[in-house]
This record gives C-alpha cells, structure tokens and sequence, in this order.
C-alpha cells in the first residue's frame, strides 16, 4: 500500500520549507544541545536523608555498631560453619575478623 504522504525527496527541512544547513545531510534534524542540572534536586534529597537520620545520628556509632552486629554474626560457628567461614576468608569474600577466626 502506497504512503499518503510520500517523503519529500529533499529531506524533512526543505518539505518544511527550511534551507538545509550547509555540509547538513538530508535526514539531519538538527541535534538541540540538552541538559538538566540537578544539583538543587540532590541538595533537598540531602536534607530530607540528614533530617530522617535525626540531629543525634553519629556515623562513628553506626560503624562501630555495624561491626558489632558482623562480630554477632559470626559467632558461636560449629566446626562445618567455621570451615566455611575460613574458606570464605581466604577466597577473599568475606574479611578477617578478629585473631583469624570468627569470634566465639
């Protein structure tokens, strides 16, 4: 079935009655340089994160807390739990804890 509107011959700029730019090729739509600043978007997700986290959040505290729920963990393996953990160690998936084996 035929197009209604057969594409003119000379590109969509001179169907539209607009000269070609010189050096254009024929099926150029003239690239429009584009960007978006976001930097007022990621100042207010900063503020709501902090204003979540509360005046009194310490990240010091979060870490070491952190550290004590991984202690937590991996304590009180049994013998196959403790293999695993060791060979996990030494393929380099899980880090040393400790005097070099999960605490007990």
């Amino acid at each position: 079935m035929a197009s209604h509107n057969p594409p003119h011959p000379h590109g969509p700029d001179e169907a539209a009655g607009r000269p070609r730019p010189e050096g254009a090729r024929s099926w150029d739509a003239g690239l429009v340089d584009f960007s978006v600043d976001l930097t007022s978007q990621e100042v207010l997700r900063q503020a709501h994160v902090l204003d979540a986290l509360g005046a009194d959040w310490s990240p010091v505290e979060a870490l070491h807390g952190e550290e004590a729920a991984y202690d937590l963990l991996y304590s009180g393996l049994d013998q196959e739990q403790q293999r695993v953990y060791d060979e996990l160690v030494a393929a380099g998936v899980l880090p040393r804890r400790g005097g070099g084996h999960a605490a007990a």
